[in-house]
């Protein structure tokens, strides 16, 4: 009994506050990393944003470690161990491709590994659309010039000049710069586009196509790495890329983590409650919280294990994000039926958490991957997912 008065007392204190303030805090520090990004300054390596030797442009392609590092970000022994796999590949200057099922972080692990480098990041993401002018450069349009010649007095002689404009895209500029490329769903892109990449991993060249005279060519930066990411073969839109290339990268399998690393990856997208006993009541006075309350460590248990069990009993992928929006799901849906038995609604209020709310938010959560599947109707999937319950 008293530990569930405990569960579905108010929800407030200083804790909670402290931790919305951090989020803000660690928001605003990053916009102001990417507005300097953005306005062309140079990075913690020395390198300038533009590429002023050649006249190309392409910098604003660099980002710094501290912008694209993952925040939050859940260190527990599991995700280390994975992380120090990636930095060691990389180490030996091997570029690194990891493969596993959507959901379960990849992306985050790549920028955490390429941010932990402390170089300067590119990041991409791959799809139907990208080729090879995507990933190097083009072309794009031209630029006029007009010279005077008055070397004979009273006689004017003016000349125009048209010079093609090339521009650098991600790839060029992370080869260059020694950047380190984050290429998520990797295998999402057309095999043809990524025909530069063999030059770049076995030679230490990238070749541009299209890009006439000297500058055809550019050395790659010895501390140019790269790292990938893609889905499983089977998932759709996911193109089966050249032997030649897989041969030339090292891949690591990530799978879905361990029940205790899940459970604070959770914790740490959503509003923790303090269930102190002298927790004091907060008046952040933030408008985007008044209908979102917190959840406490039972209650975060609670979404991860359903998480879990839904993963074995389902036929689709239940990735640790579902469990973070479920989460978030009852902190706004708890928390109002939580009021309504109080009959109050205020910034923290009580959490009510059964297994009907589980049912509802878990269907919506899950019922966009119904598609393709054995199961027939939204329906169908609400009786599974109680049934699991």
């Amino acid at each position: 009994m008293a530990e569930d008065t405990s569960r579905k007392r108010k929800v407030r204190g200083r804790k909670i506050r402290g931790d919305r303030e951090q989020k803000k805090r660690r928001r605003a520090r990053k916009e102001l990393a990417r507005k300097a990004s953005r306005n062309g300054n140079h990075d913690e390596a020395g390198t300038a944003a533009t590429s002023e030797s050649t006249g190309d442009e392409g910098g604003g392609h660099l980002e710094s470690p501290e912008t694209v590092a993952p925040e939050p970000f859940v260190e527990t022994d599991a995700v280390e161990s994975l992380r120090e796999r990636i930095t060691g590949w990389l180490a030996a200057d091997q570029p690194v491709h990891l493969i596993g099922p959507t959901g379960c972080g990849k992306t985050a692990l790549a920028l955490s590994a390429a941010a932990a480098r402390g170089r300067p990041v590119v990041h991409i993401n791959g799809d139907e659309a990208v080729d090879t002018a995507t990933l190097v450069g083009t072309y794009a349009g031209g630029e006029r010039y007009e010279e005077r010649d008055e070397f004979v007095s009273g006689v004017s002689k003016k000349t125009q000049i048209v010079r093609d404009r090339w521009v650098d895209n991600p790839l060029s500029a992370a080869v260059r710069e020694g950047a380190t490329l984050v290429y998520n769903e990797f295998s999402r892109s057309d095999p043809a586009a990524h025909n530069v990449l063999l030059s770049v991993f076995e030679e230490g060249v990238l070749e541009r196509p299209g890009k006439r005279g000297r500058d055809r060519t550019i050395d790659v930066h010895p501390e140019f790495r790269a790292i990938l990411t893609s889905n499983d073969a089977e998932y759709a839109g996911v193109h089966r890329q050249q032997d030649a290339l897989l041969d030339r990268v090292v891949g690591v399998h990530v799978g879905h983590y361990d029940a205790e690393t899940e459970r604070e990856i959770v914790r740490t997208h959503v509003d923790v409650a303090d269930t102190r006993d002298d927790a004091e009541p907060s008046d952040s006075g933030d408008p985007n919280n008044d209908e979102r309350g917190a959840l406490d460590p039972e209650a975060i248990g609670t979404v991860v294990e359903t998480t879990r069990t839904l993963r074995e009993e389902l036929p689709f992928v239940v990735g640790t994000r579902a469990a973070i929006t479920a989460a978030n799901g009852i902190a706004v849906f708890g928390t109002q039926a939580g009021a309504e038995s109080a009959q109050q609604q205020t910034d923290g209020g009580q959490v009510s958490l059964d297994d009907e709310l589980l049912a509802d938010v878990f269907t919506d959560v899950l019922g966009p991957k119904l598609a393709g599947t054995e199961i027939d109707d939204v329906s169908t999937l609400r009786e599974r997912i109680t049934d699991t319950l």
